[in-house]
């Protein structure tokens, strides 16, 4: 396919959606399908039944998931072919398929509308979420018709693997999938090994508990991260590539099986793309739910075949990886972001963000916080515009305590540092990290100690054994938080513990190990009054203290008296 017959076929299809007059368009993401999306989606298409001018399709991801399931009318206006009007409806049921039919081409269905101009909304800058909740995921013409392929075409025909290297460089992406690792950088070291075979792997092994942004992207707009893959083997000289993805992701993976299909039968996957000397293929290969899966040396030994255990590094994955071949490795969102870079330029993204931190990120929102769901913004935002203004604040009338950021490898960050920028060197000054975008907000309510608690036996359960450190060491802390939970134990438990985070992080083989104690320690420097609270020796220490003040107060009121 040349750039001039992409632009045609697009074209054609956006001719084909003006032909009807409104657009239903019904949230069909794993989170609104557990609430009935299915059936919504049925019950619309069986309201509408053939009538030309309603189109009803399902989409992927609108963001609110709190609200699910959502549906969308867009109408093009009588006056115009191309301006439209737009209402949203949230906590939609079967039952509401009618009225909402019938309220095509009359008033609004108020109550089920959901409002577009909050902040949730209105403050968000899409770049990897441009396509959420508009394109159907399981069809290229709507990807190819939003200027999917575009970059790649463009790339194929008209730029050099160095020109795609520079603008992924000036763009200044960094990696998001946890380390921040620059992504230019680590493209150039693979293109610079020697001619021969390569692979490029997209890390789609998201583990981390609350979060849920790899999953949506790839159940919403696959096609998306195929282009960046290929974009990426352009770069650096690779033929062939994988997508690790966890098997608790069905959906993701059914949608991810059709976009590869459906790209390699328009002639953008496979032998002499776009009538080129570029082939690259794509297989999936599927993860059993280990977190340390998402290490990526450990990952690339389960595509292997092998059981998913770590390596030391050096060599790395970019000298010496998958098979022993040079291999490259970003995570969905880091891919994601490529194609709008080489259709829009570097200097566009690194426009957005701020000066180490640039463009936008994906979170997702979890937790006590009114409006979870998914959500970009640009890097630099402050946690508390993200918590209270986009996210709505924490509800039922509670406080803030604390956000978790990172997963098990980040840290909790306090109400006092709300206002600082979210960005990689931010996070990681405050003790935590920005790791691939999850977000757990808590209230007064929850017990710092049970979320370090929970987080150490999370990474207990999940570390695969091979070294020492993590294996053992990971085991006695988790008994030492339970016993401090349970106030059986003592100042010395307490010392013990901060000495294994420091040994555990110091010396274990992998990212799971080294960052492990990161809940701890971000726990321990924020509210470690919780942890002494729950200490026999300290707590009777301080009955004893306020028994002694007491009897001081008693005794001066007496006296006073006298």
């Amino acid at each position: 396919m040349h750039l001039d017959e992409l632009a045609d076929f697009a074209a054609e299809v956006r001719k084909e959606q003006q032909e009807s007059k409104h657009c239903i368009r019904v949230c069909m993401a794993a989170g609104c399908q557990s609430s009935g999306a299915a059936a919504v989606l049925d019950g619309l298409k069986g309201q509408v039944d053939d009538d030309a001018n309603v189109h009803v399709k399902g989409v992927g991801c609108m963001g609110l998931c709190a609200a699910g399931p959502l549906v969308e009318i867009e109408s093009l206006e009588a006056s115009s072919k191309t301006a439209s009007s737009k209402t949203l409806y949230q906590k939609v049921t079967a039952d509401d398929a009618e009225a909402i039919v019938d309220s095509l081409d009359a008033e609004p269905v108020e109550r089920l509308r959901c409002s577009t101009d909050i902040p949730f909304f209105a403050w968000q800058k899409k770049v990897v979420l441009e396509n959420s909740g508009i394109i159907d995921p399981e069809e290229i013409k709507e990807y190819i018709a939003a200027d999917g392929y575009l970059g790649l075409v463009t790339a194929l025909t008209e730029l050099t693997p160095a020109d795609v290297l520079r603008e992924i460089k000036a763009s200044g992406l960094r990696g998001r999938g946890g380390g921040g690792y620059l992504t230019g950088l680590k493209w150039s070291t693979v293109a610079k090994m020697p001619p021969g075979q390569k692979y490029v792997i997209c890390n789609s092994d998201e583990g981390d508990p609350g979060a849920f942004m790899d999953r949506a992207v790839l159940e919403s707009d696959p096609h998306r991260v195929l282009e960046g893959m290929v974009l990426a083997g352009y770069a650096v000289g690779a033929d062939h590539g994988f997508v690790y993805i966890r098997a608790e992701y069905p959906l993701a993976i059914e949608r991810l099986k059709k976009a590869i299909q459906q790209a390699t039968r328009q002639g953008l996957l496979g032998k002499n793309i776009c009538e080129t000397r570029l082939s690259f293929d794509i297989e999936i290969r599927l993860g059993a739910g280990a977190f340390v899966c998402g290490e990526e040396t450990a990952l690339m030994a389960s595509i292997e075949g092998s059981r998913g255990q770590p390596r030391p590094r050096p060599p790395y994955p970019a000298a010496y990886g998958l098979f022993g071949q040079p291999t490259l490795i970003n995570n969905v969102e880091t891919l994601a972001n490529v194609p709008s870079i080489i259709r829009h330029g570097g200097d566009w993204f690194a426009a957005m963000g701020t000066e180490r931190s640039k463009g936008t990120k994906v979170f997702a929102l979890a937790g006590r916080i009114q409006n979870t769901g998914l959500i970009e913004v640009p890097m630099g935002i402050t946690l508390r515009d993200i918590i209270e203004t986009i996210g709505g604040g924490v509800p039922d009338g509670k406080t803030f305590k604390a956000v978790q950021t990172g997963g098990p490898s980040g840290g909790c960050i306090p109400e006092q540092f709300l206002d600082l920028p979210v960005d990689y060197d931010t996070l990681r000054d405050v003790g935590s990290i920005m790791g691939s975008g999850g977000m757990i907000v808590m209230d007064q309510s929850s017990s710092m100690v049970e979320v370090a608690r929970y987080f150490m036996e999370f990474c207990m359960d999940e570390s695969c054994g091979k070294c020492v450190p993590c294996r053992a060491g990971t085991d006695q802390m988790y008994h030492l938080l339970d016993k401090i939970v349970k106030e059986k134990a003592t100042s010395r438990d307490l010392a013990l513990l901060e000495e294994l985070c420091d040994m555990v992080s110091a010396t274990s083989l992998c990212g799971l190990g080294q960052t492990a104690p990161n809940p701890v320690l971000s726990t321990l420097r924020y509210f470690r009054q919780e942890y002494e609270e729950k200490l026999q020796d300290l707590a009777v220490a301080g009955s004893g203290q306020a028994d002694l003040a007491r009897a001081d107060s008693s005794a001066s009121e007496t006296e006073e008296t006298k």
